[in-house]
């Protein structure tokens, strides 16, 4: 038998975690309908283990040990991350499923092989799926730093950071990893300059092309909804057709005898708004389009959506178990 039928159950989530993982790297967005039914799929499977076990006996106490430790350890510390800034809501979610989810380890026969391979001693799966993410979280700057030295990017920042072309920018999630005074790590966040375009009706290649006039505050005439910053959420102004058939954009008219006490008109963007914009700050933005409209390439943060190590931590979890029990057991060490 491959599995008992709530242990078979409990595979629908991979494809919907490779999905998320998969969504959130492409627009850092995953739909909050999607953690409901996930979150009483668990709930149900639980409880039919529960019903399922007390008509033979009492219910045994090392379950129960391990349903409360994902419950109510496992799965708060989604919560407890989320609050102190360290996980993203959907990753908190996330997490508080699985626990529901994946309290004690599944076991499935698979070719006269029971996996997963290695269980620890306490047997609470989901705090295994937590560990192993962690691990992949932990190998992601190696990574990372790997792929900059193929690529002959030195930098102080190529354990965190990538170095990338100005205009894929706007099709790229993170933050920048430079002002032009040098290395920050509390660069302007991709989102709040795709919001900050779509204020203006303009795009990035516009303020190449003429910053100075962009920079004047006097520029700025009608303004548009600016979205949440995420990649294809809405559209630069429609082009001009000149009488030649050729696509031209209009350029804002600048005073030029209009006292630019506010470049980029960066704090008029951010009054305008009724949140904070991913933490930007008047003097934030202005760093950042004075960076992306001098440069031909920037570094920047990408970031990794945790969901995605969570992903793998799943997957490598139902296949082969615990990660760090197994080195520990290698080494002699439990």
């Amino acid at each position: 038998m491959l599995g008992t039928t709530p242990d078979l159950l409990r595979l629908l989530v991979v494809p919907v975690f490779a999905w998320a993982a998969w969504r959130d790297v492409e627009t850092r967005r995953l739909p909050n309908r999607m953690w409901p039914p996930l979150a009483a799929l668990g709930i149900l499977l639980l409880a039919w283990e529960l019903v399922a076990a007390y008509p033979f006996g009492p219910l045994d106490s090392l379950f129960l040990l391990q349903v409360a430790i994902s419950v109510f350890f496992v799965a708060p510390i989604g919560y407890a991350f989320w609050y102190i800034g360290g996980f993203g809501a959907a990753d908190a979610k996330a997490l508080i499923v699985l626990a529901l989810l994946f309290p004690t380890f599944p076991s499935y026969r698979v070719s006269g092989v029971e996996l997963p391979l290695v269980e620890t001693t306490l047997g609470v799966f989901s705090f295994t799926i937590l560990t192993n993410a962690v691990l992949v979280a932990v190998a992601y700057p190696l990574a990372l730093a790997l792929r900059n030295l193929a690529a002959r990017r030195f930098s102080p920042v190529m354990f965190v950071g990538t170095k990338v072309s100005v205009p894929s920018l706007l099709t790229r999630h993170g933050s920048l990893f430079e002002t032009p005074r040098g290395y920050t790590r509390d660069g302007l966040d991709l989102d709040a300059l795709r919001m900050y375009l779509r204020w203006r009706g303009t795009t990035l290649s516009d303020l190449r092309a003429d910053p100075d006039a962009y920079r004047d505050p006097a520029s700025v005439g009608e303004t548009n909804p600016v979205g949440d910053g995420s990649v294809g959420d809405g559209r630069a102004n429609d082009p001009v057709v000149a009488d030649g058939g050729a696509v031209v954009r209009e350029r804002p008219e600048v005073d030029s005898g209009t006292d630019s006490d506010d470049p980029w008109a960066a704090a008029a963007f951010l009054d305008s708004l009724d949140w904070s914009a991913y933490g930007t700050t008047p003097e934030k933005l202005r760093d950042g389009l004075d960076l992306v409209t001098t440069r031909e390439a920037v570094w920047v943060m990408p970031g990794l959506p945790f969901i995605v190590p969570m992903f793998v931590g799943l997957f490598v979890a139902l296949l082969y178990g615990d990660i760090l029990f197994g080195i520990l057991g290698a080494v002699g060490l439990v």
